[in-house]
């Protein structure tokens, strides 16, 4: 966890996280973009937060938004610290479906449904 002092203010400002970047290398990720670790052995080239990212993801898949919670760090902190682990190869980010593509269930099922009755 970052350090904080007992006012629960940090003693080290998020953007040094980041080594002072604002902006992510890619703009793909969203807060509800699905993050999960690639499984590559976590070595001491890896930031101590991109470090806490790798450990969060290694049980399973996290929303950026809920890694960025779990850290204590604002999501557009996290966003940067995600692409460069993206960009390394150590993070596999997909992107959350879009509501228009996402398919409607009452209709598949009344295909489903309307399949049945064809084949009585």
């Amino acid at each position: 966890m970052t350090p904080r002092q007992s006012s629960g203010r940090r003693l080290v400002p998020a953007y040094l996280a980041t080594g002072g970047r604002a902006q992510p290398s890619r703009n793909t990720l969203d807060r509800l973009t699905l993050l999960h670790s690639v499984g590559m052995p976590i070595t001491s080239e890896v930031r101590p937060e991109e470090h806490r990212i790798l450990e969060l993801l290694q049980p399973g898949a996290l929303s950026l938004a809920e890694v960025a919670a779990h850290l204590h760090l604002p999501v557009s902190v996290v966003k940067v610290l995600v692409a460069d682990l993206v960009d390394a190869g150590r993070l596999h980010a997909r992107v959350p479906i879009p509501e228009a593509e996402q398919f409607d269930r009452q209709i598949l099922e009344r295909v489903l449904d309307g399949l049945r009755s064809l084949k009585s």
